[in-house]
């Protein structure tokens, strides 16, 4: 759920309008959840016959960033990476230090084989794909009328 402000038009013009202006396009909201708010990856998921399939948008990983756990009915997915990036110039040095971290966790409904789950990681996509009991799939089958 997302909460969304409403100005209605109307601005707090209290010192300056110039000064209330300029700031709103510096220290906008969007500023403030774009770098300062840890972001988890968008998550699509999907039922088919035979599999419950799990994607989550994360570029710039590897597929060795990931750690994928099965604890009881909830299936987790994190990572946790830290990068280091070091420049140098001419009378100074700078340092900048990222960190990637986030944890998705999904409740798994009682028909999921938890015995067959497969993942895979390709173009900045994790795909997870969660077989279905075999007693779970659809089967379908004509009823004659008597």
């Amino acid at each position: 759920m997302t909460l969304v402000k409403f100005n209605n038009g109307q601005k707090n013009r209290v010192a300056n309008p110039w000064f209330n202006d300029v700031f709103d396009s510096i220290l906008n909201d969007t500023y403030f959840t774009d770098k300062m708010v840890t972001k988890t990856p968008a998550v699509n998921i999907a039922e088919t016959d035979n599999h419950f399939h799990i994607e989550m948008a994360a570029p710039g990983l590897s597929k060795e960033d990931f750690k994928i756990s099965l604890d009881k009915n909830v299936l987790s997915v994190s990572v946790d990476k830290k990068s280091e990036n070091i420049e140098e110039g001419k009378k100074y040095s700078k340092k900048e230090f990222v960190y990637n971290s986030f944890v998705r966790s999904f409740t798994l409904p009682e028909s999921a084989d938890q015995l067959n789950i497969e993942a895979e990681y390709t173009d900045g996509v994790l795909k997870l794909a969660v077989a279905k009991k075999e007693e779970a799939k659809f089967q379908t089958r004509e009823i004659a009328v008597k």
